[in-house]
């Protein structure tokens, strides 16, 4: 087995420990434990002192089945507990995984979309999010994907990196051509419910959809490691509780704990992301709308990142690399086969993104001055 070189994490991993202004990386603002264990009562911190560390159920304690089935409004038996949607993924696609299969996923998307299970020998065929018709999903060009051999068809809404998101009555259209042909419809959903246009509903509320969430994105909590897949079909949850056997086993008994702790506080830890993401991008498109000249943008309608493009055509790692000079972290687009553009958060910085936000004005002046020197050399 191959797995293609991760470069957006290797990206991620040169810059983002010893950066000023991190908006390359793709969560919401900061929790600390202590900040964490506030919302919960004065007891918690006793009751994380005396937490075992034993090993918990496959599919995760009740209680913390119980809280995000509550978020999602599901039974708490639909609840399976994994470590990040990182593991749901790979769970997911390893039972998909069948001689001659085919799975159809986003492009551009979150590297392992394509990776596992490229890495697994499943064809992967891609719908594709396009500037050109402004990161608008379009169904049809899905269905028109899938065959006979189609196991797996995976939409990511909000999306990552553009923002976009399909509607309720899009996720309902695709929702009755899987279950018509027996495709399983996976919705990784890890940015909702963070909305800045029409909120959508769950893929959750439907009867044959499985939905991957995590508290990475949304809740802000990547260092938990925590996620879950929500799936009404009893005989996949075995499958998975199975799969998972011979993986991690369990999730963390502490990550379970503050897990709970968050599900359980989320309309506080999630109202957070969104005031700050809301905040932020108005500040990030007001800067877009100034230079509009060297970026082309299409605000992001869900999620807590955006993918502009340079406008002159020209490969975005030069530009991000001349950022992180200043200080300033971006993700370039190439990362995602995506060279033109670059990905910029509007969570993980918080406060400090309008101040980043004066840097990149600064350097854009000096990169608008060289572009047009460039210009005029070359007509004389």
């Amino acid at each position: 087995m191959e797995l293609k070189p991760f470069l957006l994490e290797q990206w991620l991993a040169n810059f983002e420990q010893e950066i000023k202004y991190n908006l390359g990386a793709s969560t919401g603002p900061h929790w600390t434990v202590d900040e964490l264990l506030g919302l919960a009562g004065e007891d918690a911190r006793r009751r994380m002192s005396a937490l075992a560390l034993t090993y918990g159920p496959p599919a995760g304690n009740a209680s913390l089945r119980t809280a995000i089935a509550d978020f999602q409004g599901v039974s708490p038996e639909c609840v399976q507990a994994v470590t990040g949607a990182a593991e749901a993924l790979l769970i997911l696609f390893w039972l998909a995984a069948e001689p001659g299969a085919n799975v159809i996923v986003p492009a551009p998307g979150y590297p392992a979309f394509s990776a596992l299970p490229l890495s697994l020998g499943l064809e992967t065929r891609y719908y594709r999010f396009l500037k050109e018709r402004g990161f608008e999903v379009e169904v049809e060009e899905i269905k028109a994907l899938a065959d006979g051999k189609t196991k797996l068809i995976l939409v990511s809404n909000p999306h990552s990196p553009t923002g976009a998101i399909l509607t309720d009555a899009q996720m309902d259209h695709l929702h009755t051509f899987t279950s018509d042909r027996g495709i399983q419809l996976v919705s990784d959903e890890v940015y909702h419910p963070i909305h800045h246009s029409k909120k959508v509903q769950s893929a959750a509320r439907l009867p044959r959809a499985t939905v991957i969430n995590d508290f990475s994105k949304a809740f802000s909590l990547p260092g938990l490691r925590m996620g879950w897949i929500i799936e009404h079909d009893a005989q996949r949850r075995e499958r998975y509780w199975n799969a998972r056997a011979f993986s991690t086993v369990c999730s963390s008994s502490l990550g379970e704990f503050l897990a709970e702790i968050a599900a359980n506080n989320r309309i506080a830890i999630i109202g957070r992301a969104q005031e700050v993401t809301s905040r932020n991008l108005r500040a990030l498109t007001e800067f877009m709308h100034e230079n509009e000249s060297v970026f082309g943008w299409i605000p992001p309608r869900g999620g807590m990142v955006g993918f502009p493009w340079m406008k002159d055509g020209q490969n975005a790692r030069a530009f991000c690399l001349a950022a992180a000079g200043e200080g300033v972290l971006l993700t370039p687009g190439d990362v995602y086969d995506q060279p033109e553009h670059f990905r910029i958060g509007m969570g993980v910085s918080g406060d400090a993104f309008l101040e980043a936000i004066k840097h990149l004005e600064r350097l854009v002046g000096h990169w608008r001055s060289a572009r047009e020197n460039r210009s005029r050399h070359a007509v004389v």
